[in-house]
């Protein structure tokens, strides 16, 4: 065995400018890995885009749920606020808007007839705009929130997460 290694050593030996292929070799394997953790860093998770709430949402309950978790975790770092809960109501779901096809037509008595149908790809109809559910109201329960500083910071924080009207708002202690 050990003259297997003294005859490939002595072959890397009589290989002119070995150093300058190793140096390479090395620069190519480093380079590979910078580049690699480069351009394959992970997506930003939902929770650092929480203000664009990109992620998706396959029933109007389970947005609620989301949102509703969310304002939990953010309120209860508010200085004084204690334990907090929250409840939020729908006005309405999701609404989906699919993309439409328009065909007008004139009918042999002269009236102009319009027809839509909604665009179909391999059978699915295609997705123009998903409209989030409008919220008809909130209600936090804080066990600070009898102070009317926590109260308002409450308050602003709802309102600076949630663009949501006062008179929807309900804090209670």
């Amino acid at each position: 065995m050990t003259d297997k290694f003294k005859a490939l050593y002595e072959k890397i030996k009589k290989v002119k400018h070995i150093q300058i292929y190793i140096a390479i070799g090395l620069a190519v394997i480093i380079a590979l890995i910078y580049f690699s953790t480069v351009f394959n860093k992970p997506k930003e998770s939902s929770s650092t885009k929480d203000d664009n709430i990109s992620k998706e949402f396959s029933s109007s309950l389970e947005y609620v749920d989301y949102l509703e978790n969310k304002l939990e975790n953010v309120l209860t770092k508010v200085k004084g606020a204690g334990d907090v809960e929250v409840i939020i109501t729908l006005e309405k779901g999701f609404e989906y808007v699919y993309v439409t096809e328009e065909e007008t037509r004139t009918t042999s008595n002269g009236t102009t007839v319009t027809t839509s149908t909604v665009v179909l790809v391999d059978g699915q109809p295609v997705l123009e705009e998903e409209i989030y559910p409008i919220i008809s109201g909130l209600v936090v329960v804080a066990s600070g929130a009898d102070n009317i500083n926590v109260k308002m910071n409450i308050l602003s924080v709802i309102q600076t997460v949630i663009d949501i009207d006062n008179s929807k708002i309900n804090i209670l202690s």
